[in-house]
């Protein structure tokens, strides 16, 4: 048996019991690790420290862990950690629910000024999504759109669509899902009931009933066995009647498996075999397979131990750059994703194409239309109740009346009248007129035409995938499969040097470096001179009265929203000096940075106005009268303006001195990047334009790995403008 590397139904069900006692606990800070694993740091008055990790990846989990087996916090946090501080810092847990029988956990959190919502999908390619009390998404891990359904920053979270739950099911509704199957009794469990294999071969154990027996020889009695397990099991779940375990393989089978590899096993360990499951309860399935059961007093423990050795385990695996990876599940997995995306763009385009015909029909039968609506509002009008205008249509269908002939339904909870128009049913809203009907359906087909739009950048992005992996397929099989050890026999200095291209190296050097203002948005002019602006008010506030200096320009655009932004004459470290003339070149690409990264680049616009003055006409003091608010500041005497500045912005990788992202005006990257990639403003959300542009890095570079390393879509994400972007190229 493969150990287990994602949680279980079954697992979530129990786990929802377990987390409840942690109610009322505090959040600290929140942690994201790589593209698929959040940490949030909490506290509890009875517990003390609680450190909670949600992986999404390979491994999918949710549960607490030991604070000493947490992983060192990353040195810059990235967007999506900040923005979990800034919603949940404070806040308590209020608890966390199970979505139907899915692999779906929502943890909800409380602060005064509202209500955060954590929904952790463990199934599929597995994504954190973050929400607000009513559910519209304020950032994701992964952006999704497909025909079913759309979670993407800015609209409603929209969960999967609702599977049987086997936990509540009646008697009557199990016999009927049973009796639907055409297989066997363990793969209907299994399938129809939603079990998956494991607890689906259990409840067959535990019944007594063979797995392979076929559907049509299973019958009443043999119904009853299995439901009676399946309320067993869901009472010991209701009631957290747990004895939870760990298993592992006897110490014989693996015998050998670790001889040379105990070196980070613990002595505990040393004699015991690999770790395969964690369960809230004993297995029979697990116990006749011979693995060795360890009794755990909570679940969360026992999962807790389970993946930390795990991940051990996995260390001591050989290298896996010397096995073959298996190419082809990667590339079917792309080619089924792409097939999704397909049926939901037609799905899209029939969509809209439906809702635009309804809205022509209305106004092709306006009198028809109007007569029926007419007719409830000036029911309404005087009082009347729904079922008493429900009951006047259906007199009038039989009377034969045209306009209530068409009336098929009329739902007064929602003030709906549901109508027949040349054979297609369509949903009116009651209290209004056919031109405002006409109108929600129009905009509602522009919504969905939007939707096709998304899901089209998504299916790009997914055959740009799918094109990698059969590049990587391809180059494997041309060097057949060697490792390239030993490639050497050229010379050692081969590379070096002012010519050396970086793109082409096989294996690039990690020189990391955080200076002081990285935590601000940044750019060296192409004279050399530094830029720093404000991310927030917080940072203008901090920018104006930390370091600002003598000698220092400051820019800002007319539009309001912008970053304050200092050209720098010098580094805090040094002298200041106000005697150094700062080239007109620097300026205007400060300028040019000040009108990219703010209001105009998010409005969508092409050029703005920005004006400079020097640091002494910059000051928090307001005039009598006057108000400034937190981040904003006051200036005194003549500005120089910089009319109609275009806007742009480049980002890139440096090589060399350090290794790292880069972004800012383009003359000023392109002339210390290795490579750069040119934005404009465009239809594409922050997030995914970056994803878009890791993407085309990891093209670019022979290293792989190193892109992966040092430009992650979030650190890329750090140096775009805020709001959409597109490729200048493309």
């Amino acid at each position: 048996m493969d150990p287990k590397r994602e949680l279980t139904s079954v697992d979530l069900a129990a786990l929802v019991r377990e987390f409840g006692t942690y109610e009322g606990a505090k959040v600290d800070k929140a942690y994201r690790y790589g593209d698929d694993l959040v940490r949030l740091k909490m506290r509890d008055f009875d517990r003390g420290r609680i450190e909670l990790l949600l992986e999404v990846g390979e491994v999918k989990r949710a549960h607490t862990v030991a604070p000493e087996r947490v992983p060192d916090a990353p040195g810059r946090p990235p967007q999506f950690a900040m923005m979990l501080r800034n919603r949940l810092s404070g806040a308590d847990f209020a608890g966390v629910e199970q979505y139907e029988f899915d692999r779906i956990l929502e943890f909800t959190f409380e602060r005064d000024d509202g209500t955060t919502r954590i929904i952790v999908e463990l199934f599929g390619q597995g994504n954190v999504a973050v929400t607000d009390g009513e559910y519209e998404v304020i950032d994701c891990l992964e952006t999704v759109r497909l025909k079913s359904r759309t979670v993407v920053p800015g609209s409603r979270y929209e969960f999967p669509d609702t599977r049987t739950n086997p936990l509540t099911i009646s008697r009557d509704v199990f016999g009927h899902e049973m009796e639907e199957s055409d297989t066997d009794v363990v793969r209907t469990l299994a399938t129809q009931l939603n079990f998956g294999g494991l607890y689906a071969e259990e409840i067959c154990t535990r019944a007594g009933v063979e797995k392979a027996m076929d559907i049509g020889n299973a019958d009443e009695e043999t119904y009853d066995r299995l439901y009676e397990a399946i309320e067993r099991l869901a009472l010991d779940i209701r009631n957290g009647n747990f004895n939870s375990r760990l298993y592992r393989e006897s110490a014989d089978e693996s015998e050998g498996a670790d001889d040379d590899n105990d070196g980070d096993r613990t002595n505990d360990d040393a004699d015991t075999g690999r770790v395969v499951d964690a369960t809230p309860f004993p297995l029979e399935e697990h116990d006749e397979a011979g693995f060795d059961g360890e009794p755990y007093d909570t679940f969360l423990d026992a999962l807790d131990d389970y993946f930390f050795q795990l991940e051990l385990e996995d260390e001591e695996e050989p290298d896996p750059t010397s096995q073959r990876p298996d190419f082809e599940e990667e590339i079917a997995k792309h080619e089924r994703i792409i097939e999704q995306q397909q049926g939901a763009i037609e799905g899209f385009e029939q969509e809209a194409e439906n809702l635009r015909e309804n809205a022509e029909l209305l106004y092709a039968e306006y009198g028809l239309v109007d007569d029926i609506l007419s007719t409830i509002q000036e029911a309404r009008a005087q009082d009347r109740p729904w079922d008493e205008i429900e009951a006047r249509f259906e007199e009038g269908a039989e009377q034969g009346i045209e306009a209530a002939e068409a009336v098929i339904d009329v739902d007064g909870s929602e003030g709906i009248v549901t109508v027949d128009v040349d054979g297609e049913y369509i949903e009116l809203v009651a209290h209004d007129g056919v031109e405002q009907n006409a109108d929600r359906l129009y905009t509602e087909a522009k919504r969905v035409a939007e939707k096709k739009e998304g899901a089209l950048a998504a299916i790009e992005d997914t055959r740009e995938d799918l094109e990698d992996a059969k590049r990587r397929r391809d180059e494997w099989e041309e060097s057949d499969g060697e490792s390239g050890a030993g490639s050497g026999g050229g010379d050692e200095d081969e590379g070096e040097g002012e010519d050396r291209n970086w793109l082409a190296e096989s294996s690039i050097p990690i020189r990391e470096n955080e200076p002081w203002f990285d935590r601000f948005r940044w750019f060296h002019t192409s004279d050399g001179y530094l830029v720093i602006g404000g991310r927030d008010a917080d940072q203008n506030e901090e920018l104006v009265k930390k370091y600002l200096e003598p000698g220092d320009k400051v820019l800002h655009t007319q539009a309001h929203g912008g970053p304050v932004t200092v050209l720098k004459a010098t580094d805090p470290s040094e002298a200041s000096s106000s005697d150094i003339e700062l080239p007109e070149s620097s300026i205007e690409e400060a300028a040019q940075f000040a009108v990219s990264y703010s209001s105009v680049w998010k409005d969508g616009r092409y050029a703005g106005d920005v004006y400079a003055v020097d640091s002494d006409q910059v000051t928090k003091t307001p005039e009598s009268g006057e108000y400034l608010e937190k981040g904003g500041f006051a200036v005194r005497g003549d500005r120089t303006y910089y009319r109609d500045t275009p806007v742009g912005a480049a980002v890139g990788i440096q090589c060399e001195p350090y290794t790292r992202v880069i972004g800012g005006p383009p003359a000023a990257i392109e002339g210390t990047a290795e490579t750069t990639i040119e934005l404009e403003p465009g239809r594409y959300a922050q997030a995914d334009a970056a994803k878009r542009l890791y993407r085309r890095f990891r093209e670019r570079f022979e290293d792989e790995t190193f892109v992966r390393k040092i430009a992650s879509p979030d650190r890329i994400q750090h140096f775009m403008p805020p709001g959409g972007s597109r490729i200048a190229e493309e």
